[in-house]
């Protein structure tokens, strides 16, 4: 029996010494109750579905725990999942924010959330390509108009909710800033005017070109009164 107990004696003391630091730790720390926000994560929306409402994109969360616990650095990586995984048709859902959702350190307990819900409507995903239209910060300067404006691509593809999508035929460009310069070329982005429709490109670049000519509308020069 003593020989079973002096194998590994340091080793032994170690752990006893561990559990009694820890117990210690755990007795002089008293619980605490903290709130903070913390992000909402959506995952698995289904590859044919698309959440259309307006997206919650954080939570206040009260948790209780040893007060060395609820430090910030402890709890940065706290965060609300939403897990549709399970979700094969349209319409709207309901999702209760539970203990089960919430991920939070171990010795850290939720307690509620503000929203303790969060209402999701899910549609079909669609896609339809809509006409690129560039966007002029001013008019062509000088006595000079537009002669002829090329773009390319002329069309882009759009990607979103269905009702979204379907609400959008056209897209705009960045503004873009015209020179005195009788040919231009332009390098710029598109923007789809709704956050939940994106580009099926996202790094598309659109090209424009852009041809000047004077404007015979613009006012002639009147010549000043001849000096006697």
């Amino acid at each position: 029996m003593m020989r079973m107990l002096r194998e590994n004696l340091a080793l032994k003391l170690l752990s006893v010494a561990v559990a009694v630091l820890l117990w210690l730790a755990t007795v002089g720390d008293p619980q605490a109750t903290t709130a903070l926000a913390v992000p909402v994560q959506y995952r698995n929306t289904p590859a044919d579905l698309e959440i259309s409402s307006q997206l919650v994109d954080s939570a206040y969360i009260e948790a209780r725990g040893a007060g060395g616990r609820l430090s910030g650095a402890n709890l940065a990586n706290a965060v609300v999942v939403v897990d549709l995984a399970g979700e094969r048709r349209p319409g709207e859902r309901t999702i209760s924010i539970v203990p089960a959702n919430v991920k939070l350190p171990v010795g850290v307990k939720f307690i509620r959330a503000v929203p303790s819900q969060i209402r999701l409507r899910l549609e079909p995903r669609a896609a339809r390509d809509a006409v690129v239209m560039v966007r002029y910060a001013a008019p062509a300067p000088g006595a000079h108009r537009i002669a002829l404006q090329e773009v390319v691509p002329p069309q882009v593809r759009i990607v979103g909710p269905e009702s979204r999508v379907n609400a959008i035929d056209r897209v705009q460009t960045d503004p873009i800033e015209l020179s005195d310069e009788m040919e231009q070329v332009f390098h710029v982005h598109t923007y789809a005017g709704d956050p939940q429709v994106r580009l099926e490109r996202s790094d598309l670049l659109i090209t424009v070109k852009v041809k000047l000519a004077p404007d015979p509308s613009f006012p002639a020069n009147v010549p000043g009164p001849k000096a006697r």
